[in-house]
Order: structure tokens, then sequence, then C-alpha cells
């Protein structure tokens, strides 16, 4: 294996010659002791972590393997209600007790602030037991909470710390940006390499520093059961690059980003109209890497600016509501920035009336009336989104990317939600529903919710 016997390629330019199986000399990723296991080494000493695992299905094969080593079934945990989607399904899957943790909104951009010490510490008291917090740092937005405070509260109370760091790989590597949360003591953290570094899609990184509370055999257990059996050699080999170039170039091309951004960020303080995010309310820090973008007083809404940039020759990463979202890495071109500040430039001298005020992006969860998993197998009926306030969510909710869940089953669905999910609709934004639903008439006819029936909450309460 492969069938295509590295002679023939599926398509042109794809690196066949090197998609191998574990021969002799290839190793085995899941059983590494030769040049994978040299390879993980050298990537873990780059990163000051005292073991590294090279992941190929992503970040989210590690939030599932990492959750569920550091809470087995039924476990009792902390989370904050911003997480990706992954974690809301490794607490599915372990039928995890769950204390959602709210992080406020930033008023000023309506994103999530980051989840205070305080706030975790509170969580924790009223949560005896709890086996891990997870907290996502930074966020899409380039929100970074106080890693390093939040882990000594854990760890004061027998509590492991988990980081989702996915978009926050290249946090860490040099002293021109904030601080990893390995070295915050983080008990275990994921990193999607291929978001700023130079790596392939679908690559990521799973780290545990020294005085981990997990257990490395069980991670390893855990990533047997949730990752692929036949890793893509050319991710790993993307992996191992990505650390071999960081090895050689790193401390210039974090100098250089530096001085990118640094024009950047000094353009725009000449915009009027156009807001670039740099912290705010509750924003402990912020990773300036993420370019926040909002024109709602230049009367774009978050589609329209990125329709208005990509027209420019600049493709956007995310739109949510009234903002857009621009990601830059090690990697841009040198005058990209520059291009990009004279873009936003143009648009905010462009004639146009600020929008009526949008309902925040960011959506701080509603009261939870049951765990995922029983929301999910208890009856269920469809209500059309109007007469839904009041009843119990069997359905996911989200808009994608960022993947951060509005609505979750076992939630009770309130009125801010209705108001959010058509304001978010009618700005353009991408609505994920799970399970699926007609999304084409969704804003005219209201999403389809699905009540647990009284019926369904008497046979949870009688189990």
């Amino acid at each position: 294996m492969p069938g295509h016997k590295r002679r023939v390629a599926p398509a042109e330019g794809l690196p066949y010659e090197w998609d191998v199986t574990e021969l002799p000399g290839t190793d085995d990723l899941h059983d590494a002791s030769g040049i994978l296991a040299d390879a993980m080494a050298r990537t873990a000493r780059l990163f000051g972590a005292k073991r590294t695992w090279y992941l190929v299905n992503g970040s989210t094969c590690g939030i599932l393997a990492g959750i569920r080593a550091l809470a087995p079934d039924g476990s009792a945990v902390v989370a904050a209600r911003n997480c990706h989607k992954s974690v809301f399904h490794a607490a599915e899957l372990g039928r995890l007790r769950v204390r959602w943790l709210a992080p406020p909104v930033e008023p000023a951009f309506g994103v999530f602030a980051s989840v205070t010490p305080e706030a975790v510490a509170a969580a924790l008291d009223e949560t005896p037991g709890a086996r891990c917090v997870i907290l996502t740092s930074p966020t899409y937005e380039g929100v970074v909470s106080d890693v390093a405070s939040i882990a000594r509260v854990c760890h004061a109370r027998g509590a492991a710390l988990f980081v989702d760091e996915a978009h926050g790989a290249h946090l860490g590597l040099s002293p021109l940006f904030p601080g990893g949360a390995l070295a915050a003591g983080a008990d275990v953290v994921i990193q999607s390499a291929h978001k700023t570094l130079p790596s392939l899609t679908q690559t990521a990184l799973l780290h545990i520093p020294e005085g981990s509370l997990a257990s490395e055999d069980e991670i390893s257990r855990q990533l047997g059961i949730f990752e692929t059996s036949s890793p893509s050699y050319p991710l790993l080999a993307s992996l191992d690059g990505c650390t071999g170039l960081l090895e050689a170039n790193g401390e210039a091309w974090f100098a250089a980003w530096d001085e990118r951004l640094a024009r950047f960020y000094a353009a725009a303080k000449g915009f009027s109209r156009v807001r670039v995010f740099t912290g705010g309310e509750g924003v402990f820090l912020h990773d300036r890497g993420k370019l926040l973008l909002n024109a709602s007083a230049a009367g774009l809404t978050g589609a329209q600016l990125a329709q208005a940039l990509r027209e420019k020759g600049f493709e956007l990463e995310m739109v949510c509501g009234a903002n857009a979202l621009a990601m830059t890495s090690v990697c841009d071109a040198p005058g990209a920035l520059d291009r990009l500040a004279g873009a936003l430039a143009e648009i905010d001298r462009a004639p146009g009336a600020p929008l009526p005020a949008m309902p925040a992006a960011a959506w701080p969860g509603a009261e939870t009336a049951c765990a995922i998993g029983d929301a999910l197998r208890l009856p269920a009926r469809d209500v059309p989104l109007g007469e839904a306030a009041g009843l119990v969510s069997a359905q996911y909710v989200w808009a994608y990317p960022p993947g951060v869940p509005l609505l979750i089953p076992g939630e009770r669905v309130d009125a801010g939600f209705a108001r959010l999910y058509r304001s978010l609709a009618e700005s353009g934004a991408r609505l994920i529903h799970e399970p699926r639903c007609d999304l084409t008439n969704a804003v005219k006819c209201g999403i389809l919710m699905k009540e647990i029936t009284s019926e369904g909450v008497s046979t949870l309460e009688a189990h």
C-alpha cells in the first residue's frame, strides 16, 4: 500500500512518491522508535515540551484524545463555553458532566474576552471532583487568557488544565509574541501547526510539559482510538520540516513578522471608520497576528467587508456578524500587510452610511437543562425558532468558522438566541445545524429547534 504504488499521481502536484506506509525504516507513529520518534523529540525540544505527539487528524483528534485521557467516562469537568465544537463532541462521547463557564464579552467588537482565574476558581469550587478545566487560548480572534494564573488555580484544587491552543502554535517561540500555554503550566496543550506555521493543513501537535498531570501512556492509548492507524507520511514530513525551518529561520522570520505587523497597526491608526481589534475590556492579552476587522461604521457587514477585500485581491479567514478576520503568519509576503492596509484605507474613505447596531457575535450560552448526550438521545420534536423560547435544544447550531456552538443540545433556548441567529444569518454568516435542517429557508421560516418532551425529561430523571 498505497495502491498507487508511488508510480501514478492521483492528481498533479501531489507528493505521491512520499506516500508510504509503515515499512522498515519509516517507523510507526503509534509505536514510534525510529525516525518518527526522533522527529517528535526534536519538535518537543523546540517547543520546550517533555513530550510531543504528531497529529495528522488535526487538532480535533488531539482534543478528543487529550480530554478523554484526563477525564474518563462520566467525569466532572469545567469547560469554557467558547470552545471549539470538538470539545463538545468530547463531552458528548465521554458523557462528561460539564460545568460550562461563559467568558465575558468584549463590548466594542462583541467577541469573547479572556477567561479569568477568578471565574475558573469559582467554577471549580462549585464542581467538586472536577478532573480538568478546558479552555481555548488564544481564541480565533486572538484573545489570550492568563493561563499561568489559571494553571495555578487548577493545580491548587487538584484539577488538570487542558488548553486548546490550536490558533497559537507560534506562541512561545519568540519573545516578540505572547508566551504559550505550555510554559505557563498547562498539563495538555493542543496546537494546529498549519494555522500560523509552515506546515500542511491537518497537521497538529499535542504537547505535555514536565510534571504534567496527564498520563503519557493514556494519551498514547487514546490517540490510538481517535487518530487514523494509517497516518499520512507527507503530513508527518510536513511537521518535521516545519520544525527544521523554525530551528533554522525562526528568529529572523519572527522579527520580520513583527515588523510587518507594526507597520500595519501604525497605518490602522489613521483609519476613521474601519476598526482593528487590539484588545479591550476583559482581554488579558491579544495576539496581534490575528487581524479582527470591523467596518460597520463604513456601512459594511463582515461578509461585505470580506467581499470588498476579495475584489482587491485578499481572501479573509472568517466572517461573523459585523466582524471579519484576516490571518497572518511568519510566511506572509513582505509587502502583503502594507497592501492590506492600503486596501482598508480605500474602504475607510469610501462613502457609506453606518450600519445599525448588531447583537454581539459571541453568545455566552443559556441555562443548561441536561447533558449533551441525554439531549440527543431523548424524544424530541421540531419547533420553529419563533416558538422555541423556553424549550430545550436537541441539536447543535454554530457559525463556521469559528466552530464555537451558539447553541448546544441540553441548553434552554431564549429570545436572545433567536435574535442572534437571525442577525448572523442576515449578515451573511455561515450557520451550521446538527442534525441538519433546511438552511435555505432558515431565516424566513426560522430554524427548526428540537424540544425535549416532558416525557423525555421524566425518563432522564427516572434514570
